[in-house]
């Protein structure tokens, strides 16, 4: 008999994440699947690098050296195992990990998940990898794999695949999978479900905050489910953090996936006892007929320098580094020269170091010489010929290569999506059969405004939380509040223009507005603020995390009675 419920967890959320997380999970309470999330845009192209130095690579080796300690306790526990560790080469992990259970003498299966790789579609391209969904995943789980490696598998199929297997949901299950993707969504970020990086940390314990624990979803028949985490870890689970991480990477009220398309705008969250959060009433669509493909390739080469500028006259100062710096790197100019003055200094500082501000120099050039050797003779050249205290954080380097990543789109059924069954039988996963065109969604109606009392000027972020991230050169800020009339303000105040207003880089950028007036939300995507994706380092913050924070941080007319 099925279980009603399906106990899965999280213990990773990138490639770099807490290399105990796999034993804590394992060994911190109940869980049935544990997922593990490696695999981001800027991830793909590392791997990709890799793979060039050694073919055999092209995956993440940190989950092979976490499973040296875990997999004997995994199989004693019965805990199924499911990861997109495998990058570009999951067929070469899944060997990988069949050699060492071979050597701990455990009867392990081990199943992968391939297809995704269309790099040889698009010369040029270090990978080209189609975003995959979570049947082929559960095909190998239902065959009885103990552990399923993929590659590009979007990061909620970690969770749908195993929801799928275990319940028997068919790809016309609209809603169940709908349910399971919201879930996934949850958890793919490890722990920033469950405290990490949440905008008001400060009204929980700091010492909760030291450690967080990693977050499991309760997987329901229905698709329904509750975020929770183990019992005694660190950090905290609330409608405030799951609706953080809901919002994060997301655009409009469709989220669409290869399996299905999720309603953002039907997500009903309640708190359901403490650390416990109920996500239900989730609907889901027909999904899109196009796989998306990530492209990753060199964009040529990259360098930096920052100048300092200590005291008296800082604008004047870098004035003249600018001029000497543009004469010099006129002679044999490279492609892109960007210079951002950076003011950390205060006057009559008590310390020199806040004494100074920093004047930042991005170049990019296809050729390494200019990117390299001919910055660096110039800015170094001018050590005894400049401003006053002249010098710089570090010598520039020999300029390093930096990637670009683009969206293109193809025909689900132009992907050869296989399962290959740990008895080594090949399992093709069909194309759904039905698909819907991705329409934006109706905007909502607002709810009425409030009415007209005294204000403060005070920063946003006192009244409202956000969160933000990437998805190649776009950027998205989700904003919400915690209460009915907090939202009644917010959603007829934090216009479009009043957005441009606080974040002046998207002045002259698209800002789309999407309201979630059941999250009490408001996502905006801002097109083209990252350049060209995260790879490229096209501004200060080149992943904008912490956008959202810079929001927060704007002073606005608030209502006294919300503060």
């Amino acid at each position: 008999m099925t279980a009603t419920t399906l106990r899965v967890g999280n213990f990773s959320g990138f490639y770099g994440d807490r290399f105990d997380a796999l034993r804590e999970m394992l060994t911190g309470g109940e869980v049935d699947v544990l997922t593990g999330d490696y695999l981001a845009e800027l991830t793909m192209l590392i791997l990709a690098r890799d793979r060039l130095k050694d073919p055999s690579g092209g995956y993440a080796r940190t989950f092979l050296r976490q499973l040296e300690d875990t997999l004997g306790l995994a199989h004693e526990r019965g805990v199924r195992i499911v990861t997109n560790a495998g990058g570009l080469n999951p067929a070469g992990l899944a060997d990988a990990v069949r050699a060492l259970a071979a050597r701990l003498g455990l009867p392990v299966r081990v199943a992968h998940v391939e297809g995704d790789d269309l790099t040889a579609r698009y010369p040029g391209s270090l990978a080209a990898h189609a975003y995959l969904g979570g049947f082929g995943i559960a095909a190998c789980l239902r065959e009885g794999a103990d552990i399923v490696v993929t590659g590009r598998v979007t990061d909620a199929a970690l969770v749908t695949g195993p929801a799928a297997a275990h319940f028997g949901w068919t790809p016309a299950d609209h809603d169940r999978l709908a349910g399971a993707v919201v879930a996934g969504h949850v958890l793919e970020c490890g722990a920033q479900a469950t405290g990490g990086n949440y905008a008001f940390f400060g009204e929980h314990p700091r010492g909760d905050l030291r450690r967080p624990g990693f977050p499991l979803a309760e997987v329901h028949a229905d698709g329904s489910s509750v975020i929770t985490k183990h019992p005694g870890t660190g950090g905290f689970v609330d409608v405030g953090t799951v609706t953080a991480q809901l919002l994060y990477e997301t655009g409009g009220a469709r989220y669409a996936g290869p399996d299905v398309t999720a309603r953002l705008d039907t997500v009903r969250l309640t708190q359901d006892g403490p650390d416990r959060v109920r996500v239900e009433g989730v609907r889901g669509e027909a999904p899109p007929p196009t796989l998306k493909v990530g492209l990753n390739r060199l964009g040529g080469f990259r360098n930096e320098v920052v100048f300092v500028l200590t005291g008296l006259g800082i604008e004047a100062k870098a004035d003249l580094v600018k001029e000497q710096m543009g004469e010099a790197l006129a002679k044999s100019p490279p492609a892109e020269i960007r210079w951002e003055l950076v003011r950390t200094d205060r006057p009559d500082a008590p310390t020199q170091e806040t004494a100074s501000a920093l004047l930042r120099l991005v170049v990019r050039d296809p050729s390494q010489e200019k990117a390299g050797r001919v910055l660096g003779a110039a800015a170094v050249e001018l050590a005894l010929a400049s401003c006053p205290g002249f010098h710089v954080m570090a010598p520039p380097g020999k300029g390093s290569p930096y990637g670009v990543f683009e969206d293109v789109y193809v025909p689900q059924g132009d992907v050869d999506h296989v399962a290959v069954l740990h008895d080594g039988r090949r399992a093709p996963v069909d194309a759904p059969h039905d698909t819907a065109v991705l329409d934006d969604v109706p905007e909502p109606e607002l709810p009425d405004p409030p009415t007209e009392g005294p204000t403060t000027r005070a920063p946003l972020g006192l009244l409202a939380g956000a969160r933000s991230g990437d998805k190649g050169g776009n950027a998205n800020v989700g904003v919400w509040v915690r209460s009915d009339d907090a939202w009644r303000w917010l959603a007829h105040e934090l216009t479009v223009e009043r957005f441009r207003t606080l974040i002046p880089e998207a002045r002259e950028l698209p800002v789309t507005r999407h309201v979630l007036p059941r999250l009490r939300a408001l996502n905006f995507v801002v097109e083209g603020i990252l350049g060209e994706g995260v790879a490229a380092q096209a501004r200060f913050d080149p992943q904008a995390k912490a956008l959202g924070e810079w929001l927060r941080s704007r002073h606005l007319d608030i209502p006294e009675a919300l503060l």
